[in-house]
Formats: structure tokens, C-alpha cells, sequence
């Protein structure tokens, strides 16, 4: 028997899965860490703590597998969308902290394309606006803030393509990443946007030349990182992509008009289309599979997970000290209490925008706000609104994407655990809800990837994988209520966002 691994890099930690050819899950492991938030909608992390997190992940996954690594044949490496990239000196060492996706700094750069440059130029060539979001900014802000960095920079790597330089020695960028940069990436042709690169003052030699499919092999394992992870050395790494795409994969996504949301930290809700989508203010960039036919169109929320993630943290003490000492753990306890309030959390609306908010509203100044808060409610009520808000999230998504999105909506990530949260999102959508069977849907799409790259898999081989549950249902009355409660939703954000504005001037 044959098996491949998968290995994605996420905000929060990364994961690593063993598998057989036949889809079967032998063995995992994930090592978690922290985003570094040195000031306000600020977001950094040190690319070392992801190169340490993916080794350890690979190393342990294959030591509790007891699989001879002769016969471990591959492995794809997804990862985040790392905003700038890690900017790396001319001896491939990091300059500073990579500035991720949730960094929202670079406000007046992205002001700045849009003064000189001009939207309509913008979209025409890249299909992508400019916001804080794109990478093109960020690495606007560096050039702007940080010069000697800036001179030192003499490549932009994202986080998984680092990961794959380390452990091979080959220098490459999948599609997916490049595409998610934005402002520099021509969509229409696939490549690199000299014109928009010269206009920006970003040298074309800071990108990598070489350009390659989420389905490629990138290179072999060095002798050394091959020792170091139980692994035989040359072992084919596949390139794979952004995580949110990998997720998709992982669902079984190969074809043009299916629409699916990965929720982790945060949301990436996405129709995958061979033609441009209508949509208002969506996120373009080319998919993980046929890249240059496929693209993902997506919006989403810059904070999902991670704002219950905050809540337990936050609120949750009690909570938490109960699970280290050997009870429930906390998210169950949660999820039990929330069961239990009404659709609405009883006159509760939260609006998700704890790090400013991404497509559709493109608002850095939007702010996390509890609306409808009285004496009578609990900490349910709160934790219960809190998992409605990312619905709400996913329906104003869903919304902008102004397409046909079929007859039910593919749903991936770690929201995915919660038997509340799957029937919640059916009921605020009023689509039926269909989710992986395991929680290892990046990992997943991975391990699919690796096996078409390396010749082990085929499309049809992996169509037979079954890798979906049955559907959830929404229920009509909770529907009902919810079409009430989602219009306060977005009038509470339309009548707040100047004051939102003006909370950013006085902090």
C-alpha cells in the first residue's frame, strides 16, 4: 500500500494527515501557535514558528503511523494566505515578521492605488480591488514605512511556498498565492503584471519566476530534511495552495459552479466558476486545480472562528479551568448551553468585525459589537449570538456573490464540529448544509493534490473518495425568524459605521 501525506499551515496551527490511496486516514497531528497583534489590526507571525509547527507536524504524523517511509510517496503543503509573503534577504533569511491576511495597516497605500492607478485599470487587469487585505498593499506599507527592510528584501515568499524552499531547496509559487496577492497579478493572462508592478515601484525581480500548478511537484526532499522528518530522502513535495482552495479540493471540488465555504479563523466563502462571476467586491485568484481555467471567487469574513475562539478565551474561565482539570471541554460545554436559547439569542445581534471586515463591505473602521444586551441575558445568549453572526456573515456573502449557488452549500472547517453551529448556518441561509466527514478538509484536498501530482491518484480515483456527510436541513421556522433578525443585521452596520469611523480617530 501506498500512502501520501497532507500539511497545511494555518493562522492557528498547522496540521498534518497520513493517508492511504484509498482515502483512508491512518494517523494526524497538529501543532497550534498564536498571531502576534503588536498594535491594533495589526497581524504578524515569524515564518520560523510555521517552518518549526510544519515539521514537527510531519515528523509526529509519520512516527505514530509506524508506515516505512519507502512507502510514504508524496506530500502537498497548503498554507494561509500570507498577505505580503515573508520577505527574505539574499540569503533566503527573513527580513521581519510576514504581515498576514488579517493585517489591515496599509489603509493609505491601498487609497493611494486607487488615486493613481484607478479601480477600473485595477479590475480589468487583476479582477481584484485595493484594500488592506491584498499583499500588494502591505508590501506597499513596508516600502512607505519600513525602508532599510525594504532594501533588504530581495524575494516575497507565502507561508507554504517557504515551507517547500526549506524542505527541498526549489524556489516556486503556486497560482492560488500568486493570484491572492492582487494589484501585481494579471488574472487575464496568469501571470506576473509588469505594467502594474512598474506603476507601484514593486521590482519584478522581488516575485519568483517560477510559476507553477497546485498539482506540480516543486522538488524532493533534501537529504537533510528527509532525516530530520523520518522521511526518504528526494520524496516528491507538491505544490498545493491557499488553504481556503485546499479545503475545497478536500470536498470533492473539481468543476466549475459549485459554491463552498471553508470557516476557520476566518471565512472564505467561494463560487468556483470557468467564467467571470457578477458579484459585487468579491475576491478573485486562480484555483487549486486547472488553474488556468478555474478561478475562485469568493467573500468572507476577516473573523469567524476567531471570534468564538476570543469569546472562550475571554469570557470563558470558568470554563476553561473545568477542562484542564479533566472535565468537558469548553466549546461542548458551550455548545450545550447555546442549544438551549431560542433562534435570535433572544433580541441579541452581534455584528463579526473584530478585525475590521474584508468582502463584501471592505470597511478596516467596522467594529465587533454586541447589540440588544439586558439583564435577562446569559453568557449562552451571548456565545449563541456569537455562532449567529458568522451565519449572518456567510448569508451577506453568499448575497454578494449574485450567482445561481445550487441546491445546497458545501461547508469545511473547524465550525464543521459543532452539530449546532452546521443546523444554525442552514437555518439563517435557508440552504441545505453539507460538510465533510472528517475534520480534515485543507488536509484533505492536500492529500488529494499529492497523489494527482505525484501519479498515484487520479480525478477519478479521488471522486470515489467518500468525503461528505448527509446533508443538514433548515428549519422553517427558524428561518423565519432569522430573515428578521439578518435585516437588523445589516441596518445596524449601515447605522453604526460612522460612528465605527469615528471610534478608529479617537483610539
Amino acid at each position: 500500500m501506498n500512502y501520501l501525506l497532507g500539511t497545511d499551515i494555518g493562522t492557528s496551527g498547522t496540521k498534518t494527515i497520513l493517508m492511504d490511496v484509498e482515502g483512508n486516514l491512518i494517523a494526524q497531528d497538529l501543532q497550534e501557535y498564536d498571531v502576534l497583534t503588536p498594535k491594533p489590526l495589526w497581524a504578524e507571525q515569524w515564518p520560523d514558528v510555521w517552518l518549526q509547527a510544519a515539521k514537527a507536524s510531519i515528523k509526529n504524523t509519520v512516527r505514530k503511523s509506524r508506515i516505512p517511509p519507502e512507502h510514504i510517496r508524496g506530500i502537498a503543503i497548503s498554507g494561509l494566505y500570507g498577505g505580503s509573503g515573508i520577505p527574505l534577504d539574499e540569503n533566503m533569511e527573513p527580513v521581519r515578521a510576514c504581515m498576514i491576511w488579517m493585517d489591515r495597516r496599509a489603509e493609505k497605500e491601498a487609497q493611494w492605488v486607487l488615486d493613481h492607478i484607478g479601480e477600473e485599470k485595477l479590475r480589468r487587469i487583476t479582477h481584484n480591488g485595493a484594500d488592506p487585505y491584498y499583499g500588494f498593499t502591505k508590501m506597499l506599507w513596508m516600502k512607505n514605512n519600513e525602508p532599510d527592510h525594504w532594501n533588504k528584501t530581495k524575494l516575497f515568499l507565502p507561508p507554504n511556498d517557504y515551507v517547500i524552499y526549506k524542505l527541498t531547496g526549489e524556489v516556486a509559487i503556486d497560482y492560488s498565492s500568486a493570484g491572492n496577492i492582487g494589484g501585481i497579478f494579471d488574472m487575464n493572462t496568469r501571470t506576473w503584471s509588469s505594467e502594474m508592478m512598474e506603476a507601484m515601484g514593486i521590482p519584478r525581480s522581488m516575485m519568483p519566476d517560477r510559476l507553477v500548478e497546485s498539482t506540480d511537484v516543486v522538488g524532493g526532499l533534501t537529504k537533510e530534511a528527509a532525516a530530520e522528518l523520518g522521511l526518504a530522502p528526494g520524496m516528491p513535495v507538491v505544490a498545493s495552495g491557499i488553504d481556503c482552495g485546499a479545503a475545497n479540493i478536500g470536498l470533492g471540488v473539481f468543476e466549475s459552479g459549485v459554491y463552498a465555504a471553508a470557516i476557520g479563523t476566518s471565512m472564505c466563502a467561494a463560487l468556483i466558476s470557468d467564467k467571470p462571476v457578477k458579484g459585487k467586491d468579491l475576491i478573485a485568484w486562480p484555483y487549486l486545480y486547472d488553474a488556468k481555467r478555474l478561478s475562485y471567487y469568493f467573500a468572507g469574513g476577516a473573523t469567524a472562528g476567531a471570534i468564538v475562539k476570543w469569546f472562550r478565551q475571554t469570557m470563558c474561565q470558568f470554563e476553561l479551568e473545568a477542562e484542564q482539570a479533566g472535565g468537558k471541554k469548553a466549546y461542548d460545554v458551550l455548545n450545550e448551553q447555546a442549544a438551549a436559547i431560542k433562534a435570535g439569542s433572544e433580541g441579541l445581534i452581534v455584528l463579526p468585525y473584530f478585525m475590521g471586515e474584508r468582502s463584501p463591505i471592505w470597511d478596516s473602521d467596522a467594529k465587533g459589537t454586541i447589540v440588544g444586551l439586558s439583564l435577562a441575558h446569559t453568557k449562552a445568549h451571548i456565545y449563541r449570538a456569537f455562532m449567529e453572526a458568522v451565519a449572518y456573515s456567510l448569508r451577506d456573502a453568499m448575497e454578494a456573490t449574485a450567482e445561481d449557488l445550487g441546491e445546497y452549500i458545501l461547508l469545511a472547517g473547524g465550525v464543521t464540529k459543532s452539530r449546532l453551529w452546521r443546523q444554525i448556518f442552514a437555518d439563517v441561509t435557508g440552504y441545505p448544509i453539507v460538510c465533510p466527514v472528517h475534520d480534515v478538509e485543507a488536509n484533505m484536498g492536500d492529500v488529494m493534490l499529492a497523489g494527482i501530482g505525484t501519479g498515484l491518484l487520479t480525478y477519478e480515483d479521488v471522486k470515489k473518495w467518500q468525503v461528505l456527510d448527509e446533508k443538514i436541513m433548515p428549519d422553517p421556522h427558524n428561518h423565519d425568524q432569522y430573515n428578521e433578525y439578518y435585516q437588523v443585521y445589516k441596518s445596524v452596520y449601515n447605522n453604526l459605521k460612522l460612528d465605527m469611523k469615528a471610534l478608529t480617530r479617537l483610539a
